[in-house]
């Protein structure tokens, strides 16, 4: 069985869309915290049970028979990865595939890039062969965060960095090629990115042709931007994880543009200003 978690996100739906074109339904598995949310997959044959990273007596029920499994990673705490991780060897899998982070690193400001560093020690120290996909930032992440922006005319941000923003689509993809070939990805991989890095300042250029609208790109003083967005009711903790996104853009953590995710998927991977374009309505 190839075991997928989280399947019903945007990303492991995704990946087990793709596993459907590679192997036969009945060799896919998914491990979700509510079942009823796969009711679709279990109708098209794929094996669907119930699986929550912080209860590892489910994750054994989850995991029976597995091959292979696919570790979707949560925000920002390694620990529950390291119980998946536990429940996957207990299970017999042959080899883990994990969603890590291109900016994985212990030092970095913004809190998932150490836990996807931890977790990468843990999967190294497990003794099992496994695939820690070294994803590029999710071009969503930051459509989703300059939403506002986008209809006000002003991303108000930050001072920040380039970014190869990368399609959840493609990552997916990779996902779903890492667990079922064979002799493919191993170990940690190249960074997995999207075809450029880009700041605000450009994404704001996009958007503005995009949209025949003028989007200006609006740069304010760290605390200035931590006070207006709380003052909008963002809360405080929330508000400065977020701007640990933006500090380490500044440090180029997530700058690299690489080639491995094209040789992966065997095509350029896809354009940020397409994935921006799917999400705007005219």
């Amino acid at each position: 069985m190839i075991i997928v978690t989280g399947a019903t996100g945007q990303l492991g739906r995704l990946v087990v869309e793709h596993l459907l074109t590679r192997v036969p339904a009945e060799r896919i598995g998914v491990s979700v915290r509510e079942t009823g949310k796969a009711e679709d997959l279990a109708d098209r044959g794929v094996r669907v049970r119930q699986g929550d990273f912080d209860d590892p007596g489910s994750l054994a029920y989850a995991f029976e028979g597995v091959a292979r499994v696919l570790i979707v990673s949560g925000p920002a705490d390694a620990a529950p990865h390291r119980t998946a991780i536990e429940a996957a060897a207990a299970a017999g899998a042959k080899r883990i595939v994990y969603t890590s982070h291109m900016g994985a690193n212990p030092a970095s400001p913004f809190l998932p890039m150490p836990a996807h560093a931890e977790t990468e020690r843990d999967l190294s120290a497990s003794g099992i062969p496994f695939t820690a996909l070294r994803n590029g930032f999710y071009a969503a992440t930051i459509v989703q965060v300059i939403g506002q922006g986008l209809r006000d005319g002003e991303i108000v941000a930050p001072a920040d960095g380039p970014v190869s923003w990368t399609a959840h689509a493609d990552l997916a993809e990779a996902a779903a090629v890492a667990l079922a070939e064979e002799g493919g990805l191993d170990g940690i991989t190249p960074p997995l990115t999207g075809p450029e890095a880009l700041d605000l300042t450009d994404i704001a250029a996009i958007a503005s042709e995009l949209t025949g609208r003028e989007i200006t790109r609006v740069t304010v003083p760290d605390d200035e931007w931590i006070t207006g967005v709380v003052s909008r009711g963002v809360p405080e903790g929330q508000a400065r994880f977020l701007l640990g996104m933006y500090e380490a853009s500044r440090q180029g953590e997530f700058a690299e543009v690489c080639p491995a995710l094209g040789e992966v998927l065997g095509r350029k991977p896809t354009a940020f200003r397409d994935v921006l374009a799917a999400t705007l309505t005219p």
